[in-house]
């Protein structure tokens, strides 16, 4: 996580304008976890591909079940609240926290990283500057990664406009994470689908 930090174009930043309090909410409490985690999803799509819609917040953090309750705890000081009656033990069955910034009424999905490819997303990290937010978010190989598992219609699109904006990517390092997941969910073309993207 020691790479140079990255600034965004302040027209960029106007787009994500609803965002920057929940974001900031969200990087507190990175900050308190060490900065073990990641914003993900529409957000870091559109910081590193081209600005786009989204309604909602993803995040990765590297946080075990046993320190569910804490960090649900230290969530709430940053006015991030439960959005369900039993978030631990709907996070215990599916790894995501379901969560709500009350101030803005956005919601918030919190993923608990525990597999290798999140573990290295997460130390691979690198920091972006946005106003005056600073954000972790996963590097352009990491982000098409996490994309390619998905594989909808719309992280297809998010794929290739990264892939646009970052044309000295590390081809190899996606090919074998997608050809790994690939073969785990049973989609023996997922690499196919996705190198055309790239």
């Amino acid at each position: 996580m020691g790479r140079p930090k990255r600034k965004i174009d302040p027209s960029d930043s106007k787009k994500l304008t609803p965002f920057l309090g929940p974001l900031q909410a969200i990087q507190n409490l990175l900050t308190k976890y060490g900065n073990k985690g990641v914003v993900i999803g529409g957000i870091a799509a559109s910081l590193l591909g081209t600005p786009r819609f989204t309604a909602d917040l993803d995040a990765v953090f590297l946080v075990s079940f046993e320190d569910l309750p804490s960090f649900l705890s230290e969530a709430m000081k940053e006015g991030i609240e439960p959005r369900i009656q039993d978030p631990i033990g709907f996070a215990r069955k599916s790894r995501v926290l379901l969560l709500r910034h009350t101030t803005s009424n956005i919601d918030i999905d919190i993923s608990l990283g525990i597999l290798p490819f999140e573990i290295e997303m997460v130390h691979r990290s690198t920091p972006v500057v946005l106003g005056s937010l600073q954000l972790q978010i996963p590097t352009p190989e990491d982000l098409i990664i996490m994309k390619a598992v998905a594989h909808r219609p719309k992280d297809l699109d998010d794929i290739e406009a990264i892939a646009a904006s970052h044309p000295e990517l590390d081809k190899q390092r996606i090919r074998n994470w997608v050809e790994q997941f690939g073969e785990a969910l049973e989609l023996t073309n997922l690499w196919t689908m996705v190198s055309e993207r790239l």
